[in-house]
């Protein structure tokens, strides 16, 4: 025969049962809480991909950036810029972005880098930040084969085409005056160029890269390049906005490995040649 339990014995285990049960389904739902937390938040800034960096660029001035036959942005800046993101562990994205209008994408927010055979000069530092330079450039003359020009101040009286904006216009504009009708500003090199073999120029002044890849390239020896100490020496850089300071300075520490791991100069081999 079973014994009856005492009443104060009965409401002291269904006190415990329910106390009991009460942590049982607070512990699970808590561990099902922090689950469903856990699925819900963003991953952790270690192991979130990194966001896609939006890159503006000219595809107009071949060899530095250009589209190829099946309409893909290729080039030298493209490639260095592509490794040097890689090298940082960073993603990129490239969209063709005209000359005229593309700094103000970059200020707008609407690019996050800009890497276009941008010469690194004190004005554009007014309104923007540059990576550590990745090209030596300088200004070439293309000019016919037949012509006599032999130095930068010899185009003073000439027809000369630059492209709007660019050192080459600048340094156009210094050596003719700004207004000087002689002097013909193009929305691209190309542009500029393709007028010179029509005839309605004498020369062309624009970087030493375009210039020279231009003359190997195009109209067999009907063009040539013309030298002048007069011009500066630039540097290429990646633009950035100011306050992308961390980035900027990821930019640098892969251009640095680049550079370190022979990648850039591969690069640079396949694009001018041996240095």
């Amino acid at each position: 025969m079973t014994l009856p339990i005492p009443a104060t014995r009965r409401t002291w285990l269904h006190a415990t049962t329910a106390l009991a049960l009460a942590a049982l389904l607070g512990a699970c739902g808590q561990r099902e809480a922090a689950t469903t937390a856990a699925a819900a938040a963003p991953a952790s800034a270690a192991s979130a991909p990194e966001r896609e960096l939006v890159v503006g660029t000219d595809a107009v001035y071949a060899p530095f950036e250009y589209q190829d036959e099946k309409g893909q942005i290729v080039g030298f800046d493209i490639d260095v810029l592509r490794a040097t993101a890689e090298a940082a562990g960073l993603r990129v994205r490239f969209v063709n972005t005209p000359w005229e209008g593309m700094f103000n994408t970059l200020l707008q927010g609407d690019r996050d880098v800009l890497v276009s055979a941008i010469t690194i000069t004190d004005e554009r530092r007014q309104t923007m930040a540059f990576s550590a330079p990745y090209f030596d450039a300088v200004q070439l003359i293309a000019v016919p084969s037949a012509s006599k020009v032999a130095h930068f101040a010899d185009l003073k009286t000439l027809r000369v085409g630059v492209q709007t904006g660019t050192t080459g216009d600048e340094a156009a504009s210094r050596l003719m005056g700004k207004t000087n009708a002689r002097l013909r500003r193009f929305e691209s090199t190309p542009l500029a160029l393709k007028e010179l073999e029509s005839g309605g120029l004498d020369a062309v002044v624009a970087d030493n890269g375009v210039i020279a890849h231009y003359v190997a390239n195009n109209g067999g020896t009907r063009f040539r390049a013309v030298s002048d100490p007069a011009f500066v020496p630039e540097q290429y850089g990646f633009a950035l906005r100011p306050a992308d300071s961390a980035l900027r300075e990821r930019l640098d520490a892969g251009l640095k490995a680049i550079r370190a791991d022979g990648r850039y100069d591969a690069i640079h081999t396949r694009w001018f040649g041996p240095k």
